[in-house]
């Protein structure tokens, strides 16, 4: 269980496989707090830890990641040197700053403009169709793993608003039109509309 508040940006410094990968990422994470086993979200995808080691400035770590993980989310695109937004998982008793997010990732959007204006920005998000209706102004989005709060909906296009330091820390500050990113929908959001269902 996460909350969308990224903790890190790694790099991604190696990748091999082809139909399977393996990932290794560098982070500022210290790596005696790493167990074998540990679940780390990255830029939204929850994925187990096999292979940790120090370095320099932190830890690099390996994940291995499945072809359905792979054709479902926007991991397969990933180059080494890429960026990507991390975060450990929530500890009983850690605020919840973000919103509850499973690190399942449900479909991969694509950025239809980014406005710029003294560090702020403004994303417009198309989702896939069958997302659309998960989607509620005012309500919460996981994009890339960072817990934002939807601004507008249009159809399946939604907007957020990303604030200086969100920009900074994170991957999103770079995102560009036509760049494509992993969503996850509220939790709540989909069992109302279950609920919602069953009721008609």
């Amino acid at each position: 269980m996460f909350t969308g508040i990224v903790t890190a940006k790694g790099r991604i410094a190696r990748i091999s496989g082809e139909r399977d990968r393996r990932f290794e990422i560098e982070c500022p994470y210290d790596p005696a707090g790493i167990a074998l086993g540990a679940s780390i979200a990255h830029a939204g995808a929850c994925l187990t830890v096999v292979h940790v080691a120090p370095v320099a400035d932190g830890a690099r770590y390996a994940v291995e990641v499945s072809p359905e993980t792979l054709r479902r989310t926007t991991l397969g695109a990933w180059r080494e040197g890429d960026s990507v937004n991390l975060e450990r998982p929530l500890k009983v008793g850690d605020e919840l700053g973000g919103h509850i997010v499973q690190g399942h990732v449900d479909g991969v959007g694509e950025v239809v403009s980014v406005e710029r204006s003294e560090g702020w920005l403004t994303l417009r998000v198309r989702a896939p169709g069958t997302l659309s209706r998960f989607i509620a102004e005012k309500g919460s989005i996981a994009v890339d793993g960072v817990s934002l709060t939807v601004n507008a909906v249009e159809g399946a296009v939604f907007d957020l608003m990303i604030i200086p330091h969100t920009a900074k820390v994170t991957t999103l500050g770079a995102l560009k039109p036509g760049a494509h990113v992993n969503l996850e929908v509220d939790v709540m959001a989909r069992y109302a509309a279950r609920l919602a269902g069953q009721a008609g």
